[in-house]
This record gives structure tokens, sequence and C-alpha cells, in this order.
């Protein structure tokens, strides 16, 4: 055993310093906790970036959800307008006879139309505009020399929009050019 701890003492580059290897461990070490944090800082800054997308998320779809929780209430209400309309535009405003029915129709509407309006509810009534298949729905075409094609001729139901998001799109009529007379039979011979 003599010789051995002889050995040991004579040749001190075999076995490192234990103070050596153990800077060596705290070396490895700090570098793994360095590592380690970093990596837990990243995840923690992806997390933080998440929730505020949630966040921001969520706050867009209450807001959608205030600005168009009319939406079914408003489209349930255009046939009354529609019928108001219709009424008025079906009755003389020269017939003495209905003249109070009239002006109770006349004031309801606009009391209607107030009311849209005031929770953004807007008419779309495109008449002699281009045809726009955002907010209209062609319902026919009909050849015209007095507007230029694809313009709208005629509405037959006015279209609406709900704080700039269609709610109804107004059935049209849209113009197209007038097509070619057809050759007579006397001109083919």
């Amino acid at each position: 055993m003599a010789d051995e701890q002889t050995l040991d003492t004579q040749n001190p580059q075999d076995n490192p310093a234990p103070e050596a290897v153990l800077g060596e461990d705290l070396v490895a070490r700090v570098q793994s906790l360095e590592e380690q944090l970093a990596a837990a800082q990243d995840q923690a800054l992806r997390v933080a970036a998440d929730l505020q997308n949630v966040r921001r998320r969520a706050e867009q779809d209450v807001e959608k959800a205030h600005k168009f929780a009319l939406e079914k209430f408003a489209n349930d209400l255009l046939p009354v307008v529609d019928s108001l309309e219709r009424g008025l535009e079906l009755t003389s405003p020269s017939d003495e006879s209905i003249k109070v029915v009239r002006e109770g129709m006349e004031l309801t509407l606009k009391l209607f139309h107030d009311t849209l309006k005031r929770y953004q509810v807007e008419a779309v009534d495109p008449h002699g505009a281009p045809f726009n298949p955002e907010h209209h729905q062609a319902m026919a075409m009909e050849e015209s020399t007095h507007v230029e094609p694809n313009s709208v001729l005629k509405v037959f139901q006015k279209g609406y929009l709900l704080s700039g998001r269609l709610l109804r799109p107004a059935m049209v009529v849209v113009s197209k050019a007038p097509s070619a007379p057809l050759p007579s039979i006397d001109e083919q011979a």
C-alpha cells in the first residue's frame, strides 16, 4: 500500500486535483443552469405573448358581439318597414278619405327609420348605381339603351347594412346592352 501512495504522489498529472474536477463540474453546472434559464425566459415570453393574443381576440369578439347582437332582431323588423313603404306607395296622397291613415303610416315609417339609424342599420337603395354583387342580388336582367350596362334599373326590395356589414342584399333588376337585331330571312338570301 505504501507503494501505491508513493505512486500517487510521484505522478500528480495522472490524478487531477479534486479542486480542478470540482471547478470543471461547477462550470458545466453553471452553463447548464444558464441554458435552462434562457429556455425558461423564452417560454415565459411566449406564454405572455399568447396571453396577450388571447386577450386581444376576446376583446374583438366582445366588440363584434355588441356590434352585431341586433342582427337577428333587425332582420325580423325589415319586413315591417317594407310593408309600411309598400302601403305608402299604393295609397294616393291626394285621397282625402285615407289622409289621416297615410299620415300615421308616414310617421310610423319615419320612427322606424330613425330607430334603425340609431342602431347603425342603413338602407341600401342602389337605383341607378352600378351593380355590386356584394350588396345587390340580381333578380333579372333587362335590355336598356338609357343606362350603361350592368347598372341597377329597378329595386324590388331595398337592402340593409348593420354597422357596415350586409344584413340583407337589395333585390334588383340589372341593365344589359341591347342585343343586335337578328338578320331577317330576306337579308340572308
